[in-house]
């Protein structure tokens, strides 16, 4: 299992101008590494909605790569959405899946059967043009370039290691530094949406 940190500064080379959305306990990480945050969509609060978003931006913005950092435990509440991403084929959506088999956001209560699930199978037998699982740093490593240079859409799920959150919500530390108005409001300027 990867550490989360070590999967966003190997993907950060690779980025381009990706518009890059994160989700899940470690998804909070990304925002340490990003070094285009008018380019980032933070979904903190979205569980089970993030790819829907991310494949709305993906249609909405067909001129700009979209990169979702999903978590397993959002995905499989709206699992079917990978139907419908593979029905559309966005060319432009790389959606990457960090699995850490539970459900860290809330306690570390277990994913059934996480140890068998293969979500790149599972979106490769949905249509997605391409799909790959990851364990191994230096494998990720060694193909991140190629897979960011793929059309899309292109599952990539990578085992994790968890960062399991016990505190009560209120209580846990705050990393969100712009509300979601902020956040739509800074890429529409970046994109020149008015």
């Amino acid at each position: 299992m990867l550490d989360p940190i070590d999967v966003f500064n190997t993907f950060a080379p690779h980025r381009g101008n990706a518009i890059v959305t994160s989700a899940g306990t470690a998804g909070r990480h990304w925002q340490d590494v990003s070094d285009q945050p008018a380019r980032d969509i933070a979904l903190g609060g979205a569980m089970g909605h993030t790819t829907s978003a991310a494949f709305g931006l993906a249609l909405g913005l067909p001129d700009e790569k979209i990169v979702l950092f999903d978590a397993e435990g959002s995905l499989l509440m709206n699992l079917g959405v990978i139907a419908s991403i593979a029905g559309k084929r966005p060319k432009n959506f790389i959606h990457f899946v960090l699995d850490n088999e539970c459900y860290a956001t809330t306690g570390g209560q277990p994913v059934p059967n996480s140890a068998e699930i293969d979500y790149a199978a599972m979106a490769k037998g949905a249509g997605y043009t391409a799909a790959y699982n990851f364990d191994d740093l230096e494998d990720f490593a060694t193909s991140i370039e190629d897979i960011m240079n793929e059309d899309g859409p292109v599952m990539v799920s990578i085992k994790i290691q968890p960062e399991v959150q016990n505190l009560p919500i209120g209580l846990r530390e705050r990393r969100v530094t712009r509300s979601r108005a902020e956040t739509i409001n800074d890429l529409r300027a970046e994109l020149g949406i008015s």
